[in-house]
């Protein structure tokens, strides 16, 4: 039997969350991670030296649609069985679960580790990290939905960690009946989740993993612990409420019920990480002064 072909794809795309932040912490995710002896490949993205502006509802329309087409690229080149993606903002998994959805069909299914469902459009947000499980239910921006050659059945989506949906998004969930479980009920059990896979037969399985669904006091490489801002600059968003124990529990349960064949990590923000970096090239002789 031929052994599955994975691959690694880095996508440091920062466009779609507006924060160029998202860049190093792709590039630092990728350095942290065991060292496998799977293929890499690093999708080009334009580097956070540029002016971000809306276009007809999506900020940075153009360079974001450009992204998303080199991934397409390598993916569709490549032909892997499993993916994994380092991102970059939450629309780095667009390309490889769409991918993975053709590959997979009426067996695969998405489970959507987050502490907010992604299901807008440009009419509600014009950050398009906001729109990416929408666009993968074929639901969104024709820009983004045109390569979703399958989109995902919504009862063959499950989020997890969700709570205090915006008044959009509730309406969306229960529109399309989606499963979610809360993070108290995590924190309890993950059965619901296994009763998911079981009761849509879901044989193959991506996992999207926003390290926003983490408790930002435990972790602090989050958006919600940007340091030296006002303590309600991000009032009104939900905040990740589970421990990295409550995510790696959950993934390796799922593990023993299904068959993972891609994971995608994003929203890395890694502030001190940026703050060090600063400070290092403001030092003599360390910057080559």
């Amino acid at each position: 039997m031929t052994k599955p072909k994975t691959i690694r794809l880095v996508m440091p795309q920062w466009q779609g969350g507006n924060n160029p932040l998202y860049h190093l912490g792709a590039e630092l995710l990728e350095f942290l991670a065991p060292h496998t002896n799977v293929p890499s490949f690093t999708v080009p993205v334009t580097k956070p030296d540029m002016p971000l502006k809306n276009e007809n509802g999506i900020v940075e329309r153009k360079e974001v649609v450009k992204q998303l087409q080199s991934a397409y690229a390598i993916i569709n080149s490549e032909k892997p069985d499993k993916i994994v993606m380092f991102g970059g903002d939450c629309l780095v998994d667009l390309a490889p679960f769409s991918y993975l959805g053709t590959v997979y069909g009426k067996s695969f299914g998405i489970l959507w580790i987050d502490a907010h469902p992604d299901v807008m459009t440009p009419e509600q947000f014009a950050n398009s990290h906001a729109h990416v499980l929408g666009a993968l239910m074929g639901n969104g921006d024709p820009d983004l939905v045109k390569d979703v050659k399958t989109p995902v059945p919504a009862e063959r989506v499950m989020i997890a960690g969700i709570h205090h949906p915006t008044d959009y998004e509730k309406q969306f969930l229960q529109d399309h009946q989606i499963s979610t479980v809360s993070p108290e009920q995590l924190k309890t059990s993950d059965q619901p989740v296994l009763d998911w896979i079981k009761k849509q037969n879901i044989e193959y399985l991506a996992i999207h993993l926003d390290l926003d669904v983490l408790d930002f006091h435990l972790f602090h490489a989050l958006l919600m612990a940007e340091p030296g801002v006002s303590a309600d600059k991000y009032a009104g968003i939900a905040e990740g409420r589970l421990t990295m124990d409550d995510v790696i529990k959950l993934v390796n349960d799922v593990n023993e019920a299904t068959t993972i064949v891609g994971i995608g990590i994003a929203e890395h923000l890694p502030w001190d990480a940026l703050h060090l970096k600063n400070m290092l090239a403001g030092l003599p002789l360390v910057n080559g002064n």
